[in-house]
């Protein structure tokens, strides 16, 4: 007679003998950083005593556990992110886990219902980047039963785990370094107006021109929409006011590039005519003619911050976590000094100065 094959040991089994979760079990492993060294040891010499085989199919069915995180972005031709998913995704593999990658397209419903397709698809976090979700989704996101982070979240609305950059402090610095130079006429070439960004940019502007006593005349605030076009029909409504900028202060870096070449369609020669400061440090900063300056935000920081808030989450710790980075200035080559003579700019001499 045949002898009966005996039951596979599982990581419920382990964990039951071991005194600890099964998730800890499953941790320690997969050899996460997690779970403390001694523990960890512990697990698995006992796991060896019981007979545990691993078998990563049977052990997401029966625990539901997938080791998967779900990242969604805007898109993927935003250079700014590209540094965000390395922080993120280089936590995740430490940890032992994997990305799934979703866009947005800056658009809340289609952000919804990728969170929600991921959700689905059982992954066990989620995190979100430059989240556009305002207050009739939130309720939804925290319903999906899975815990989310959003980075940069663009709306005012709270949300209970979250990691941004203090775009307020990065502006303020931009602004102040301006003045630092001589320049007293700033302008601020603005982003998105529904963004949390654009706005805590502009209160940051304001607050440096108030610090320095400086005025703000009304139509050196112009609108712009995040992207090179936004900056190039910005510098164009800037030169057409009476009383001229020396100085332009830029929403962001791709906003700066369009501002870079409009200056230079108008004949203008940067820094000495115009200067231009951007906000983000994306990689095409450094490679613009000439250099840009501008206020990087600790891209790669957030993203393994927000991962390892995350990975907190998992671990069942639920203390609200709203976290700020701090940026810092990147001085290149587009800002000096204002020019002594500097004086608006008649229409008629535009033509006249512009560059071959």
């Amino acid at each position: 007679m045949g002898r009966r094959a005996s039951r596979r040991v599982s990581i419920k089994d382990i964990a039951r003998k071991a005194g600890v979760s099964h998730s800890t079990v499953s941790r320690a492993l997969r050899g996460s950083p997690l779970v403390n060294p001694r523990t960890a040891e512990r697990i698995r010499r006992l796991a060896a005593r019981m007979g545990y085989v691993p078998n990563a199919a049977a052990r997401s069915l029966v625990t539901t556990r997938t080791s998967i995180i779900g990242l969604v972005i805007t898109t993927l031709a935003d250079p700014f992110l590209a540094e965000i998913v390395r922080g993120v995704e280089e936590v995740a593999l430490e940890a032992g886990y994997r990305l799934f990658l979703a866009t947005s397209n800056a658009d809340p419903e289609r952000e919804m219902a990728a969170v929600r397709a991921l959700a689905e698809s059982r992954v066990e976090g989620v995190i979100v980047a430059s989240s556009r979700v305002g207050d009739l989704y939130l309720p939804h996101l925290e319903a999906l039963g899975v815990p989310i982070v959003l980075i940069n979240n663009q709306r005012e609305e709270p949300f209970i785990y979250s990691v941004a950059s203090d775009s307020r402090q990065g502006a303020v610095e931009a602004v102040s370094y301006l003045v630092r130079l001589g320049h007293t006429r700033i302008a601020y070439i603005a982003g998105p107006p529904t963004a949390r960004s654009n706005r805590e940019r502009l209160a940051g502007y304001q607050e440096a021109m108030a610090q320095a006593g400086l005025s703000v005349d009304p139509a050196w605030i112009v609108e712009g929409n995040g992207r090179p076009e936004g900056g190039e029909w910005g510098i164009r409504r800037l030169l057409e006011v009476p009383r001229r900028p020396t100085a332009v202060f830029c929403y962001n870096d791709m906003t700066a590039i369009g501002a870079l070449r409009a200056a230079r369609a108008a004949g203008l020669c940067v820094p000495e005519d115009l200067s231009i400061i951007g906000f983000d440090d994306i990689l095409f900063a450094a490679y613009t003619e000439p250099p840009l300056t501008t206020v990087a935000q600790p891209k790669y920081e957030m993203g393994r911050t927000a991962m390892s808030v995350l990975l907190r989450l998992l671990q069942g710790e639920r203390t609200p976590a709203h976290l700020r980075l701090p940026c810092r200035l990147v001085e290149r080559a587009s800002c000096g000094p204002p020019l002594e003579s500097a004086v608006p700019i008649a229409p008629h001499l535009l033509a006249e100065r512009r560059l071959p």
